[in-house]
């Protein structure tokens, strides 16, 4: 049995709402009420700063009574890693985020504390890294990491921020057509898309899509089949 305790929220928003507004039900939900401190790994934000970043995250998780403190404030990352209560990784960009996570040594210590029962959390690129590989992130190269291999918390890939929409006169791939393109190459592996709003939460050994959205499973040679809200999909692990 598992004891592993995740939630990868597709999005920080949902609409016009506030920054993680949406999200602070399912966060405050998701923690025990015995956790005060998070440590936010903020890699993915690094265009904005890492100090604005753990500012931003902070606010509306004081407002649930946590305090967020984030990585790069700490000397050893590894050992801020080992001692964390609970772990939140924000989105930005996912290669930055993945080159970091090598570069500091993180991959096998955050696993390793997944594994023990430390509670992840992840919005965005945080949820795409929970992922087999970040093959199907939505984000450009703009740094090379050492491994497209991520964190390896579930058993399949994650597509956040899924979508149909196509804009008119759009002639470009389809958000769809591109998770083909990596199922057809990879046949043997399942891609979960989720839509902003939605998450996926595994608790007590069942994963669930929380939200009030559908989400999508592909996979090469059988057919795309949507996923329901509030339904066990414990399956995919």
């Amino acid at each position: 049995m598992s004891d592993k305790k995740l939630l990868l929220l597709s999005s920080s928003r949902e609409g016009q709402t506030d920054y993680l507004e949406h999200a602070l039900p399912l966060i405050d939900g998701f923690l025990d009420k015995s956790i005060k401190n998070v440590l936010f790994i903020p890699y993915a934000g690094f265009a904005m700063g890492y100090d604005k970043y753990e500012d931003k995250v902070n606010q509306p998780f004081q407002t649930i009574g946590k305090k967020v403190t984030s990585i790069h404030r700490f000397d050893d990352p590894v050992k801020a890693v080992e001692e964390a209560d609970a772990i939140a990784i924000g989105g930005g960009n996912t290669f930055h985020l993945l080159k970091e996570l090598y570069d500091n040594e993180l991959i096998d210590a955050i696993r390793k504390r997944v594994d023990q029962g430390m509670p992840y959390m992840g919005w965005s690129a945080g949820s795409n890294v929970a992922g087999l590989t970040i093959c199907t992130t939505n984000d450009m190269p703009i740094v090379e990491p050492r491994s497209f291999n991520a964190l390896a918390l579930v058993n399949f890939q994650i597509n956040p921020h899924y979508t149909d929409y196509q804009p008119p006169n759009h002639n470009g791939e389809t958000r769809a057509e591109r998770i083909f393109e990596y199922v057809r190459a990879n046949p043997h592996r399942y891609v979960v898309g989720t839509r902003e709003g939605t998450a996926l939460q595994l608790k007590d050994n069942k994963l669930t899509l929380v939200g009030n959205k559908p989400g999508l499973v592909f996979r090469d040679g059988e057919k795309t089949r949507p996923i329901q809200c509030n339904t066990d999909i414990s399956w995919l692990l």
